[in-house]
């Protein structure tokens, strides 16, 4: 049933209106003599139209028209405005004022409630539009959090996969990615590159699905040729998860090949120096390495945090990004809190450190 407001400071025209507009679909007809009356009911009322007289002392037609868009939510109401046959520059400032139709003193009934009809359609119709493609929207928003879901959920598989093989645990991902996530925050990285690296870190090493037990599990020093089908991993990563769609794959391929990278160059597999090694993977050696030196492994013991935090400082500008480092240890607090949280054996069901 369409709401329909009819403001004019003519009784009599106010008795006319009202009976004629009843008789379309059943409108319901608010009628107010006062403009300003009409503005205060309009804040917190929608009419489906409003029939608007010209004029009227100390509020005008055009004056309501300005005030009324004013008032939000309100922009897209249909206004009809009477005006009388000669006053063709009114009309077209209510033109410019977002009028939509204009009828003629004396008002045709016939016409009257023509026009009034079919302005109701056309605002039916767009707002049928406008639910439509609220309606589309949603359902596209729903589909793309579900392929999000799963491709984070393949992610998460493929990372464990890399875990059964590489003595590292899965409390260890969950580590380096939030200290990976924090030097991010710190270094005031955009809120969805952040989230990004939190989850493309946990694939830093899937490559090494592809090293040998014999090496990857060996509980002593590699020999120099150990080390060198070792170091294949970060190329045999890359290759894994090149050449994908997905901005999580992608940033998750980078790491896998740039993250033993050094800063002056020492590191591999293409001994990239500076800042021509990626970002991201100049962000995830520092925290990869910090909690590597910090766990316990078959072959060595736990490095005192102090101590690998040291490391990270004395190796700053050869090994590390300076910057990164910085980073890193400008938020320990959070760092020993996100150490404290993901404890062996604490299981794998964890909060990041961003949420998405």
């Amino acid at each position: 049933m369409p709401s329909l407001l009819v403001v004019d400071d003519n009784a009599v025209n106010l008795s006319l209106f009202r009976h004629l507009l009843q008789k379309i679909d059943g409108a319901e007809v608010v009628c107010f003599a006062d403009p300003a009356a009409a503005l205060g009911w309009s804040v917190d009322h929608e009419a489906d139209l409003i029939l608007l007289d010209y004029m009227m002392p100390v509020i005008d037609g055009l004056e309501f028209i300005r005030r009324h868009r004013l008032i939000p939510g309100r922009a897209d109401v249909p206004i009809v405005m009477v005006t009388a046959d000669t006053e063709s520059d009114v009309r077209h400032q209510a033109l410019a004022m977002g009028a939509q139709d204009f009828l003629t003193k004396p008002v045709d009934k016939i016409e009257l409630v023509t026009r009034v009809r079919n302005l109701l359609a056309l605002r039916k119709s767009r707002q049928q539009l406008a639910n439509r493609a609220a309606w589309l929207a949603e359902e596209v928003k729903k589909a793309t959090a579900e392929i999000t879901a799963r491709e984070k959920e393949a992610i998460l598989r493929l990372s464990r996969a890399a875990e059964y093989r590489d003595p590292e645990t899965g409390m260890h991902l969950l580590r380096m990615s939030n200290y990976t996530c924090l030097i991010a925050e710190q270094l005031e990285l955009p809120l969805a590159e952040q989230q990004l690296l939190l989850e493309a870190a946990p694939m830093h090493d899937i490559g090494k699905v592809a090293t040998p037990d014999h090496i990857l599990l060996k509980p002593g020093r590699l020999t120099p040729e150990e080390f060198e089908i070792m170091k294949r991993h970060a190329n045999i990563g890359f290759e894994i998860l090149r050449d994908s769609v997905s901005p999580l794959l992608q940033c998750a391929a980078t790491v896998a090949l740039a993250h033993h990278e050094k800063f002056d160059g020492g590191g591999y597999p293409q001994g990239l120096a500076g800042e021509s090694i990626p970002r991201h993977g100049r962000i995830v050696a520092v925290a990869d390495v910090f909690d590597a030196l910090t766990s316990e492994r078959p072959y060595k013991k736990a490095w005192p945090l102090q101590d690998a935090a040291d490391f990270l400082k004395d190796n700053a500008g050869s090994h590390f990004d300076p910057l990164c480092v910085d980073a890193f240890l400008a938020a320990w607090p959070q760092v020993l809190e996100i150490r404290a949280r993901y404890q062996e054996g604490a299981g794998l069901v964890a909060t990041p450190a961003v949420q998405p």
